[in-house]
């Protein structure tokens, strides 16, 4: 059976009267009032605005789900900004240095760091993109480690050969 949206009242009665009735009204009764006739609206009673009782908070705008991840996919398609933050990178780089080669010192020029930074970036995003694609491929839209080691083992990484056992070389 097929699912169908429910529909909700047509009318929803509510406690707070519309700002242009309220102030129809009060000046209506005021005139009446001032010039001491008695009319058919002079009588009818004048509603305040009141405050809404939940705090007077307005919620925040609830999206449909996935609608604000395809707007930052947009936002971030359109601009070249780097998408890791520069300290915490060159502190990454330098461990990794540090941990490969633990007798020397090496120094980097920003110029260096900033084009391995791009380097690194344009390789996750481009691995990412086919492992992606690999999900889809699958008929899931989740994107799991499998996907990735798939996109590296089609593109034939020369870091998927670490991970080869030694009887298959």
């Amino acid at each position: 059976m097929a699912r169908t949206k429910q529909v909700g009242p047509h009318r929803r009665v509510s406690s707070y009267p519309r700002l242009s009735q309220s102030i129809g009204q009060s000046s209506s009764s005021a005139a009446a009032s001032s010039s001491g006739a008695t009319s058919s609206s002079a009588a009818i009673p004048v509603r305040r605005l009141v405050a809404p009782t939940h705090g007077g908070v307005k919620r925040p705008t609830r999206y449909r789900p996935g609608q604000l991840a395809l707007r930052e996919i947009r936002k971030f398609q359109m601009n070249t900004d780097l998408l890791i933050r520069k300290l915490p990178f060159q502190r990454l780089v330098k461990e990794i240095t540090t941990n490969m080669f633990p007798l020397s010192n090496y120094r980097f020029q920003s110029s260096g760091l900033l084009a391995l930074q791009e380097a690194a970036e344009a390789y996750i995003v481009f691995l990412l993109t086919d492992a992606n694609l690999c999900a889809i491929h699958a008929k899931r839209v989740t994107l799991m480690k499998k996907d990735i080691d798939l996109a590296r083992r089609i593109r034939g990484d020369i870091t998927n050969l670490l991970h080869v056992p030694v009887q298959d070389i």
